[in-house]
């Protein structure tokens, strides 16, 4: 059973009782994916900020720095690559590990590496890639998922541009050598608390204007949109659905019923999975969210690097699976 079920229950509920928007209307879909994806995400984001900020409070710097850093500058970037696969998070709700990661001195480009891998890909996306696909489109998949991240965070890394994170994330790298020592329960649960509210007073701005422009598209642009404009033996075809698929907001496995619906349309495998992508690794509402953490600059620095090897991949795709 969906876990969400119940949010379901209740955006429906509140759309076609309480609202009493027809369904089936265009503003009835748009309503309901708003309320609905509001009450989602700001569960998730409750729920992973308190339990990554218990974790954080066992975790020393010192020992995030020793297990993400290494004498090869690359492996550390490879290894928070693959953290982020095995860790099942959607974009919004990896941001909070990630500020962690800042907070405790690992290196920006590290921490982007993580940033990109966690929401593109995990073992749940590779399983029904799997079953839809075969072996070979998964493991590609994951294969090219892996390299933008890795990538990614060694350009970004080398780039040297911790001045345009926030002043607030900056300075609170300083007070946190605390953790680790011997904190009793109500204490680690005391901080959670505080450094949850904190965050969402925050971001919760910026995660509501992101679902606000991902509702309106979902309920007021057409479903055959992909399929009409970047069908398959069009050159821009996959440019054009990694830009489509930006304002948009979901996890990998939300993602791919319609990564298998428009393929069976006839879009390319390689422009639908650049849509896949860019919806999952690129969405607005996360842009919302490290828009306070980080300056506009930088969003666009990553938002670049990210979509140009989504790009890459996509033609990549198309090519040798002609």
């Amino acid at each position: 059973m969906n876990i969400f079920f119940p949010v379901k229950i209740l955006a429906d509920w509140f759309t076609f009782q309480v609202f009493r928007i027809p369904r089936g209307t265009l503003a009835g879909e748009a309503v309901n994916f708003f309320i609905f994806d509001t009450v989602k995400i700001f569960l998730l984001l409750l729920a992973i900020i308190f339990a990554v900020s218990i974790i954080r409070s066992f975790l020393p710097p010192e020992r995030v720095r020793s297990i993400l850093l290494s004498k090869n500058k690359y492996t550390g970037n490879v290894l928070a690559a693959l953290l982020g696969i095995i860790t099942p998070f959607c974009t919004c709700s990896a941001i909070p590990l990630f500020l962690g990661f800042v907070e405790a001195g690992v290196p920006l480009g590290v921490t982007f590496s993580f940033l990109v891998a966690s929401p593109m890909i995990n073992e749940v996306a590779l399983i029904l890639l799997l079953g839809m696909f075969g072996w070979k489109i998964a493991l590609i998949y994951i294969g090219s998922g892996l390299l933008i991240a890795i990538i990614s965070g060694v350009i970004i890394g080398s780039l040297k541009v911790e001045n345009l994170l926030e002043e607030f994330v900056l300075q609170s790298r300083i007070g946190v050598s605390y953790f680790g020592s011997k904190l009793s329960w109500p204490e680690r649960m005391a901080y959670a608390k505080s450094y949850t509210g904190d965050i969402l007073k925050k971001v919760w701005p910026y995660v509501l204007v992101g679902i606000g422009v991902g509702a309106w598209i979902h309920g007021y642009v057409p479903a055959n949109f992909l399929v009409k404009y970047a069908g398959a033996g069009k050159w821009y075809a996959v440019p054009l659905a990694t830009l489509i698929g930006i304002p948009l907001y979901s996890n990998a496995a939300g993602i791919i019923p319609l990564v298998s619906a428009l393929t069976e349309k006839g879009v390319s495998l390689g422009t639908v999975l650049a849509f896949m992508m860019a919806v999952t690794g690129l969405s607005l509402p996360e842009f919302m969210i490290l828009r306070r953490v980080m300056k506009t600059k930088l969003i666009l620095l990553f938002a670049g690097i990210v979509g140009v090897g989504i790009i890459f991949t996509g033609y990549f795709f198309n090519l040798i699976l002609k």
